[in-house]
């Protein structure tokens, strides 16, 4: 099993894209979300264990957020209710290609406010830990996942995918500051080449290899759009991937989508271990990356964050039996 941690929130689209300037109503449609809330969900869809540690609200939102994770067959005795908080709300506009961006309401979300206190003891059911997004950068939070993963990474596996936010945070001093600690914990992690754009002056691959060469980090995957993707290990291979062409609806939760996929693919091969990681040949990150792009691709023919089950990637166009 993994432990996801991370924000769970409610993503809000106006349904047809765009609002008439007369229109006496807006037209939304709110949809259950939030990167690490995608990525339990991912995981538990692929059939892989999953459990979700967030703070949530005990408001409606709050309490609807819960019953889809149980519907969906993630484990919610991790979830830490705050009292007197709400649940953070997204607007989400898509530009012409499909991809999101987002407004966030709510600076007191539930999501922000995890403390020590609720951080659980873990046992051997939790082979590893995966964190992202703007849980990183929102205190109390960001601290405490910081100690949660600093406490574990000597034990298990932990993944990291930055999912940057700077509507949430737009100081980039604050991003880079928490990205440097929690890559010091992290042995695999998962990066957009818009977020490194977006975040640093130097080259994508020259902040890669500088993650490489820390403590624990032995693979980062580069996802690079329409461009494909790319994997980079401590030992200085570099695999790259073609992106699958695909008729997109949008982008919402396909980095999310290969991101459960990848922890997916590394629990199915027992190599959800730091040390299985590290051992991982050439062969193997083509199979890795091959089936968590395939992953990805479903999910863009279809809109908002509709990640995909196991039966939808074998038997079809996106089905080569893992």
């Amino acid at each position: 099993m993994f432990l996801v941690c991370g924000e769970a929130l409610f993503d809000v689209f106006a349904e047809s894209g765009k609002v008439a300037a007369d229109a006496s109503s807006l037209g939304m449609e709110a949809v259950a979300g939030g990167s690490p809330f995608n990525v339990a969900i991912g995981l538990a869809r692929l059939e892989c264990e999953s459990a979700l540690l967030t703070g949530l609200a005990d408001d409606l939102l709050g309490q609807r957020l819960r019953a889809i994770l149980a519907r969906e067959q993630v484990e919610t005795g991790f979830l830490a209710t705050i009292e007197e908080a709400a649940t953070t709300l997204a607007m989400v506009g898509l530009d012409e290609r499909g991809s999101p961006h987002y407004v966030f309401y709510n600076a007191q979300g539930a999501d922000r406010q995890l403390t020590a206190r609720h951080l659980p003891t873990l046992d051997e059911r939790i082979h590893g830990i995966h964190v992202g997004s703007y849980s990183l950068v929102v205190s109390p939070t960001a601290e405490t996942l910081e100690t949660l993963v600093a406490r574990e990474s000597s034990r298990r596996l932990i993944t990291l995918d930055p999912n940057v936010r700077l509507k949430i945070e737009p100081d980039l001093s604050r991003w880079r500051e928490r990205l440097g600690v929690m890559a010091q914990h992290a042995h695999v992690i998962k990066v957009s080449e818009e977020d490194l754009v977006s975040l640093y002056e130097a080259s994508p691959e020259s902040v890669i290899r500088g993650w490489l060469d820390g403590p624990n980090c032995s693979l980062v995957v580069l996802t690079r759009g329409e461009q494909g993707v790319c994997a980079f290990t401590r030992g200085g291979d570099v695999i790259e991937l073609p992106a699958r062409r695909v008729e997109v609806v949008d982008t919402v939760g396909a980095g999310d989508t290969f991101q459960a996929a990848l922890i997916c693919w590394l629990e199915e091969h027992d190599c959800a271990t730091p040390t299985g990681v590290a051992s991982l040949g050439r062969e193997s990150l083509e199979t890795l990356l091959g089936f968590a792009s395939r992953a990805s691709a479903l999910t863009c023919t279809r809109r908002g964050p509709d990640l995909p089950r196991r039966a939808e990637l074998q038997g079809s166009e996106f089905g080569e039996e893992i």
